[in-house]
């Protein structure tokens, strides 16, 4: 298994936001992760990528409430949840972001060239940038345009890009869809099933869950931190309930 999860609870201050959650990716696998608003999927991304040790340290230096971590995360055979977030980028663990966040004020060009900076091996580098370029044509077309000016979908395009200039082994996506208008969302879910089809393993997080069980060959529906139901698309749209209440269907 890539990727495994073992009882992870996540406290912020005294509200657990992630419950005792186990859960696991194999290589090669479209995997989804779905629920509702508030039910822990962004808090989860951040504790398997390292984010929410590194603010765990940085409250330890403010006023802010305590943030503890709980459980075991295992990537690649390793254990990983007490490793800087820095460190699990360079085992090929890497989360794109929700909200795009690109940096404004670079260009396209620096912007990929950032999601490089911890790989040493310059053919390596411009290898992944050609890649990038092959899919998606638009950001070779723009090497040096401002990022802060690309519309909403190039800028998603971009900041998968970036991440992907890592050169991941399992690549988290948060909410791609976000702000897109329908024809740009379109795109956007064949760009990801195209890095699927590289061959790159990927852990996706996204609302438009009729749109993504087309894609998955398995999903996870999280609310309040917890598991509540694994399987594929076609499984868990038979459960009514489940379609109801946390799926939104």
């Amino acid at each position: 298994m890539l990727l495994e999860v073992a009882n992870l609870s996540v406290w912020y201050d005294k509200a657990m936001l992630i419950n005792h959650l186990s859960m696991g990716i194999d290589t090669g696998e479209l995997v989804s992760l779905v629920g509702p608003n508030g039910a822990g999927k962004s808090t989860l991304l951040r504790a398997i990528t390292g984010l929410v040790a590194w603010e765990r340290e940085i409250t330890r230096r403010s006023t802010h409430g305590e943030i503890k971590l709980e459980g075991t995360v295992t990537f690649d055979g390793e254990r990983i949840d007490q490793v800087p977030a820095h460190e699990i980028v360079k085992r090929g663990l890497i989360l794109c972001p929700e909200r795009r966040r690109p940096f404004r004020e670079m260009s396209v060009l620096d912007n990929l060239m950032a999601g490089s900076y911890l790989l040493k091996d310059r053919d390596q580098v411009r290898d992944n940038l050609n890649k990038v370029y092959q899919l998606f044509p638009v950001l070779q077309d723009r090497p040096n345009q401002i990022s802060g000016t690309l519309s909403g979908g190039e800028q998603q395009m971009l900041a998968i890009g970036r991440a992907l200039m890592s050169k991941p082994k399992l690549l988290c996506i948060d909410e791609p869809s976000t702000g897109l208008a329908p024809l740009l969302r379109a795109e956007v879910f064949q760009k990801i099933s195209g890095i699927h089809e590289l061959g790159i393993t990927v852990l996706l997080i996204e609302q438009e869950v009729s749109t993504v069980f087309k894609m998955t060959s398995r999903n996870y529906v999280l609310s309040s931190g917890k598991i509540i139901a694994e399987g594929t698309g076609d499984q868990l749209l038979q459960d009514e309930v489940l379609r109801k209440t946390y799926l939104g269907l």
